[in-house]
């Protein structure tokens, strides 16, 4: 396991990330085509599910919505929980909303819970038994970085830091980007509202405020970064593959960036890192 991985496992940081798509059978061939996954069958609590494994390491989760669910596709962060129970009193407890849960996942896998902050984000917890989570990060194919994109970070940073036990700190004074992608939802520097959220002295994710800026038609939401070798590439693979480039390739502190979308719409980031 990497020291990535290792660190996804404490208490509040970033363990995984799940798509719930329209159909599963095309986000498979998607996701297969662009990253290389091979996908293997999961818990079905809300229908067919499907883990997502990069040489035979696990990395991710696909579900399908049901039929009748005419819902909009998104990625869904998981935090890393001792006790989802405890951690789902305490999101109810600071303002926020648990939509689901908690309840076992397949058995002994973990135990789980859906919830949304005082703002509206929605984002998962996970209290790893059998399954920890995203085994591997750092290499193409991965995740490797999650940050929340809200209005104004002073609204709900308060809720993560007593919640999940966070360190938040602003952005380098510098204008540096301090999470490892930019763009018109991520993109953070000078005179930006930016926090980084350590665990431990470790930097595990960032909450960007975009102020009176567009969040598009998405509202408040976790974005997912993926590590690629070459993100022109990607991005053009993307297009390819049905998907969109909603923010070109650019720069970034810690490499070249770009927003896109699936073939459903759902959107993420991917990430050529130094």
């Amino acid at each position: 396991m990497t020291t990535e991985a290792a660190t996804r496992r404490m208490p509040g940081a970033p363990c995984w990330v799940s798509l719930l798509a329209h159909s599963l059978s095309a986000t498979q061939e998607f996701y297969g085509a662009l990253f290389g996954w091979e996908f293997r069958p999961g818990p079905q609590h809300f229908g067919p599910y499907a883990r997502a494994f990069l040489d035979g390491r696990e990395v991710a989760g696909v579900g399908e919505l049901a039929p009748d669910r005419h819902l909009p596709v998104a990625w869904t962060t998981y935090l890393a929980s001792d006790d989802a129970d405890v951690t789902a009193e305490q999101i109810r407890c600071c303002g926020g909303t648990v939509g689901v849960g908690p309840l076992d996942a397949d058995h002994d896998a973990g135990r789980m819970a859906i919830a949304s902050d005082p703002q509206g984000a929605i984002f998962g917890i996970w209290q790893g038994r059998t399954m920890m989570g995203t085994t591997v990060t750092g290499e193409p194919g991965t995740p490797v970085w999650n940050e929340l994109v809200t209005q104004e970070t002073g609204a709900v940073s308060p809720f993560y830091e007593h919640v999940f036990g966070f360190e938040a700190e602003p952005a380098p004074a510098d204008g540096t980007d301090p999470g490892p992608g930019s763009g018109s939802d991520s993109d953070s520097g000078s005179g930006s509202d930016y926090l980084m959220l350590r665990l431990k002295g470790h930097p595990v994710a960032g909450i960007h405020g975009v102020g009176n800026a567009p969040l598009r038609d998405r509202g408040p939401h976790w974005m997912t970064y993926f590590a690629v070798p070459d993100t022109e590439a990607a991005a053009r693979r993307v297009s390819e593959l049905g998907g969109q480039v909603l923010d070109p390739a650019h720069e970034s502190a810690h490499g070249r960036a770009a927003t896109v979308a699936d073939s459903e719409g759902a959107v993420f980031t991917i990430v050529q890192q130094r």
